[in-house]
């Protein structure tokens, strides 16, 4: 790279160049940076810009274009990297929209071919049709990538039965610093004509390498399976290659992208066994189950897994693991060893569950198994153990657990000794650490509550890590057993190895890349772990002071009224990027965009709070990447550390709002609950754009609504507050809420829901307006359009009316009713509003809630039920689906789907209409599609509805319309 004068960051030239010479997707603007300057770490570096590429003659038109301008690459997978070895100032190459696929399978051979941006989830999807998986298990493994992993060298909880990935890890076809390509393999001694000449060069300088530094190698690295710190050089030796650990594909493999470019990987596959059982030992101190664990893993478990008494605290507080935290436990146990045994039949399973609870009572802890046998069960607690970072990262404050010592391993004979020892050095600095994760193999992940905004505890993290490696050194373990070196670690391989194996990790890297292109200062010629430039809370990181929060943060301590902390509880881990069964993240589900993720939005609105971003919250960088948020919540529950994405969007558009105004689309849509009672007397004037030929394409043209798009049609008959009498708080009484949507589009919802509470027994009342005669309004369309204090106008109205009753408030639109749980909540904080939201339900809930009887008669056929996001939120959809299956003679089944992509007004707009139908048809169109034509499809949400109609074709009921044709 003989470059006098590099590019600036964001060069509008080198960006040119990018998309002149390659197909990939070139991001290059502030915003774009800062969502890729940051992953799982405590580090922030901004790259160059980011090039996402299609293929691999992207990657190497980037690599050439690179070394040309003399500017450095980062090959990127998922972000979700602890150390900082994914952020650097370079090129980043995001591997993870495109080069996902699988390349190859060979069953017989139990070998499978992958790009490097495919996910271990996906792969091990792929896999199942075959009977086989990849057995190395990060708890990311739902979004981490395998190219990630083998930079990494990741482990996972079966490590102590199948290795790690350089174990399993057959051979990288590698894209060269120098241009070069070859497959890094198990190669002979001999390595004969076929090779080219300077690659032949290069396996022959490093294998005379390891020759030369074996014995060094054989004194200085640590006899521990999980040791992935600095290269893995131990492959280069002549004992290596004798006892078959010689393929060079290991000494990729752990090398953090900077030794080359990961363009393909084999892999060796394993049959899955498909049953387990677990046992979940419980102990009355820590100790008592670090001392354990050398015994436990004597009966041949596939893993175990430790869950200290923080993470069950903080489990417990939070909604989506309450549950399962309690099923876990026995009494208040101090910790949990979870001890996992997998087979093919069952009899052997449940034998090893009996051997388990003999050892446990000859240890000195009878009865203290709590068995997990069946699958739903066991899903659970896998769910709580691979989200064990990300619940240790729900601690609020500026204090969180930091990754800096977090993954050292010792062995099982000196466990107890060395954490119980750990500890103290945690109380000599006045802090405490969080345990969790892999006791088997002596790797614990412990991370120290320290603030790192905060210079004092920056310099007692240092301290921290320095006598903790002199503990692991005194233990003979491995500092660095599982994240890798990245930035927090790679300075340290020189102590914790010698100087001559520095050195020897130094002459790697110059033989591979001698001009630092890839990925430099990590694994060698590192900065200092504690450089505050580099860090994400560097020391001019300072809230805008200017910026005045429209709702109620005061949950979070800090700065902007808690709105900052609120943000900032987004620690990167990624776990918005993974692809299941529940809701989050709709919008990257459709893009794949690291924009349109709820980590990428919570960077965007971080860097906008405290001046990274110019224009503050109602800049177009900030409106641009909130632009296809649906606001489902899903993120609410489902993000371990519960980022708010939907409320911090109401901040958004109130300060857009505020600044800018708001356009006529906006404002219809927002002022219709006012205008539609007129509307609805006039249906066919109302409804004309629907049929009249062309005003769907005018209103297109001057509104922005898609003109292929059917709007929800009025009705003469719309539901009035009369029909049902006010709430005067007798025996037995519930408030029905009519919301806007049923009440003008789809009344006979309301008025069946009226049906079957007084079948339930109970007496229903619509509440009236405090003052005037216009119906309560639970504000939803206000605060879709940034109308905050209109609003919050509206929830005083609403408290006001249904403040002087202790009865049960129930509604039957998810998105209306959840507004007063949820938004209420923050537009007027205080104890009214807590009691209301305590006392209000969807009718399924309510009904499933208090056991209620109803009388039904069969009704034949089936039902597929799909879940508004905001019922799936709350935890409101299973009662749906339980209500739905008292129904004799029906067949219930839910939907397994993300967002439908209509999402209040977000559907009919022409510019995001394509993102609409691209959510609804990963996964909810497909399915109804699918249904046999006699059989109900059923939706609780209006839009949901709607947009199964619209794109599927199918009439889709209201449960409580099906609830209504069974009553008897």
């Amino acid at each position: 790279m003989n470059v006098t004068t590099r590019p600036s960051l964001g060069d509008s030239r080198l960006a040119e160049r990018l998309r002149r010479e390659t197909q990939g997707e070139v991001l290059f603007s502030a915003a774009d940076r800062g969502r890729y300057a940051t992953d799982a770490s405590i580090y922030q570096i901004e790259p160059y810009g980011v090039l996402v590429p299609r293929n691999l003659d992207d990657v190497q038109a980037a690599m050439t274009l690179c070394r040309e301008e003399g500017i450095p690459v980062l090959p990127r997978g998922g972000g979700t990297s602890q150390c900082g070895q994914t952020v650097n100032r370079a090129l980043v190459l995001d591997c993870t929209k495109y080069l996902r696929g699988v390349i190859e399978v060979d069953a017989a051979a139990q070998r499978a071919r992958v790009q490097p941006g495919v996910t271990l989830g996906a792969l091990n999807d792929a896999l199942k049709q075959h009977g086989l998986f990849f057995p190395v298990d990060p708890s990311t493994w739902q979004r981490c990538t395998i190219g990630g992993m083998a930079g990494n060298n990741s482990c996972g909880s079966k490590s102590i039965r199948y290795g790690l990935m350089a174990d399993n890890v057959t051979a990288i076809d590698a894209l060269l610093a120098d241009g070069s390509r070859f497959t890094f393999r198990d190669l002979p001694d001999n390595l004969g004509g076929d090779i080219p000449a300077p690659t032949a060069e290069l396996i022959q300088r490093l294998r005379a390498l390891g020759a030369r530094e074996a014995e060094e190698i054989a004194a200085r690295f640590p006899h521990q399976l999980r040791r992935v710190g600095g290269y893995n050089i131990e492959s280069l030796t002549p004992a290596a290659r004798a006892e078959g650990r010689g393929n060079l594909a290991r000494l990729l493999v752990g090398s953090e992208g900077t030794l080359a470019f990961s363009a393909a990987l084999d892999l060796k596959l394993w049959p899955i066994k498909p049953r387990k059982t677990l046992g979940i030992c419980q102990f009355p101190t820590f100790r008592a189950a670090m001392a354990a664990s050398q015994h436990l893993v004597t009966l041949n478990p596939e893993a175990v897994e430790l869950v200290d008494r923080t993470m069950i605290d903080l489990g417990r507080s939070i909604p989506i693991y309450r549950a399962t935290i309690d099923r876990m436990v026995k009494g208040e146990p101090d910790s949990l060893l979870i001890v996992e045994f997998h087979g093919h039949d069952e009899a052997p399973l449940l034998q090893a569950l009996d051997r388990l609870e003999e050892m446990m009572a000859d240890l000195g802890y009878p009865d203290a198994v709590v068995r997990a046998t069946e699958a739903g069960f066991q899903a659970a607690i896998a769910e709580v153990r691979e989200a064990g970072l990300n619940i240790m990262m729900s601690m609020k404050g500026d204090g969180k657990p930091v990754s800096f010592i977090e993954d050292c391993a010792v062995g099982l004979e000196d466990l107890a000794d060395y954490t119980e020892r750990l500890n103290d050095v945690f109380a000599k600095h006045g802090t405490k650490g969080t345990w969790y994760a892999h006791a088997s193999v002596g790797c614990l992940h412990v991370r120290p509550v320290l603030n790192m905004k905060d210079g004092e505890d920056v310099r007692k993290m240092r301290v921290i890590a320095e006598e903790c490696f002199a503990l692991v050194r005194e233990y003979k373990g491995s500092h660095s057993g599982e994240h890798g070196d990245g930035i927090v670690r790679s300075e340290f391989n020189e102590p914790m190895f010698g100087s001559r194996i520095a050195r020897a990790f130094e002459e790697v890297k110059d033989n591979f890349d001698p001009n630092a292109l890839l990925n430099p200062g990590r694994v060698v010629r590192a900065p200092k772990m504690d450089d505050r430039t580099l860090f994400r809370y560097a020391p001019e990181y300072t809230a805008d002071a200017a910026i005045t929060p429209a709702l109620d943060w005061s949950d979070y301590p800090g700065p902007l009224g808690g709105l900052l902390s609120a943000v900032e509880m987004c620690n990167n881990n990624g776990t918005c990027r993974k692809f299941d069964a529940n809701v989050m993240c709709p919008s990257y589900r459709a893009t794949r965009d690291e924009q349109h993720l709820t980590r990428g939005r919570a960077n965007t609105l971080r860097l906008a709070l405290t001046q990274q971003i110019p224009g503050a919250l109602a800049s177009d960088e900030v409106a641009e990447a909130l632009k296809l948020c649906v606001s489902c919540k899903g993120c609410k529950r489902e993000c371990p550390t519960g980022v708010d994405m939907a409320r911090m969007k109401i901040e958004v558009l109130a300060a857009r709002a505020k600044q800018h105004g708001i356009g006529w689309r906006e404002r219809i849509i927002a002022t219709m609950p006012r205008w539609a009672r007129w509307a609805s007397l006039f249906p066919p004037t109302a409804n004309a754009r629907n049929w009249v030929p062309g005003l769907a394409a005018l209103a297109e043209s001057l509104l922005g609504i898609a003109a292929e798009r059917s709007l929800p049609r009025f009705v003469w008959n719309a539901f009035h507050d009369d029909e049902l009498r006010a709430p005067d708080g007798r025996e037995r009484e519930v408030i029905l809420l009519p919301d806007a949507f049923n009440r003008y589009y789809e009344p006979e919802n309301l008025r069946a829901a009226a049906r079957v509470l007084r079948a339930a027994g109970y007496d229903p009342a619509v509440a009236r307006p405090a003052y005037g005669t216009r119906p309560l309004d639970d504000g939803r369309t206000l605060l879709s359009a940034g109308l905050v204090d209109r609003a919050r106008d509206e929830a005083h109205r609403t408290l006001a009316a249904l403040s002087h009753y202790a009865s049960p408030v129930i509604g039957i639109e998810p998105s209306s009713l959840t507004t007063l749980r949820d938004e209420f909540l923050a537009l007027l904080p205080g104890d009214a509003s807590r009691a209301l939201a305590a006392r209000a339900f969807l009718l399924s809930e309510f009904l499933e809630r208090e056991k209620a009887v109803l009388a039904l008669k069969p009704v034949h056929g089936e039902a597929h039920i799909h879940g508004h996001c905001h019922q799936k939120a709350f935890g409101a959809f299973p009662p749906a689906v339980a209500l739905l299956k008292r129904i004799p003679g029906l067949t219930v089944t839910p939907i397994t789907s993300s967002c439908c992509g209509m999402a209040g007004a977000f559907g009919y707009q022409a510019e995001t209409l394509a993102t609409s139908k691209a959510m609804g048809e990963l996964a909810l169109l497909p399915a109804v599609r699918a249904a046999a034509p006699a059989a109900f499809i059923v939706a609780d949400g209006t839009s949901c509805r709607h947009q199964i109609a619209d794109l599927a074709g199918r009439p889709a009921l209201h449960s409580v319309r099906l609830l209504e044709r069974a009553l008897a």
